[in-house]
């Protein structure tokens, strides 16, 4: 991998990681509604499920997955279920929980699972490493140190905008605190506008 290459690389990541989707949104949405310390569970989770990811489809089961796309679309729905899941259980958060955000009784494993389960059931974060992920790696090389600089790449930049959607979700808080059925009744909103859009949109039936 030449050093064009890796710029080229942390150019698209950039550009995606800074365009607002799925784990944003929940990332957004927990901070709203539980605080931003809370949140950074979350986000660990996020990036936790790709570097699993990452490690099946590039060096396990992407020729796999390459020749069943309906995994994929299994997948899509799954997580289709789980963003409805979230939207209700958001909608349905008790008031007294984003009023004191540090006695909520949502644990850190709970923050943690949330974050796992939407990246980890996102199609386009597997055709991402097996396509566009894939492609900066020179197979006839080092694989590994490869993939290690461009995960570890991928991994701190997801993290840190994640943390930026968090940071400008909290003070943002400030001022809709005093409404916070509100921001349960917006973040759920959200979420299910995104399942309807992922649904009627996104055909995944090509790797």
């Amino acid at each position: 991998m030449f050093p064009s290459d890796y710029l080229i690389f942390l150019q698209i990541i950039l550009f995606l990681f800074i365009t607002p989707g799925l784990p944003r949104v929940v990332i957004v949405s927990h901070t709203l509604n539980y605080g931003l310390k809370k949140s950074v569970w979350t986000a660990v989770g996020d990036v936790s499920a790709n570097i699993i990811q990452g490690i099946l489809v590039v060096f396990l089961i992407g020729s796999f997955l390459s020749d069943n796309p309906e995994i994929l679309y299994y997948l899509k729905w799954a997580g289709i279920l789980y963003i409805v899941y979230l939207a209700y259980d958001t909608y349905t958060a008790k008031i007294s929980s984003i009023n004191s955000r540090e006695q909520s009784t949502k644990s850190i494993l709970s923050f943690y699972k949330d974050g796992f389960m939407v990246a980890g059931l996102s199609p386009k974060a597997i055709i991402f490493f097996g396509t566009i992920f894939s492609s900066f790696i020179n197979f006839g090389s080092n694989v590994f140190s490869q993939f290690i600089i461009l995960m570890i790449t991928y991994v701190a930049l997801d993290f840190l905008t994640l943390m930026i959607y968090g940071i400008a979700a909290e003070k943002i808080s400030i001022w809709l605190k005093s409404k916070p059925k509100v921001l349960n009744t917006i973040s759920a909103c959200v979420l299910l506008i995104i399942a309807l859009y992922v649904a009627a949109t996104q055909n995944f039936s090509s790797f």
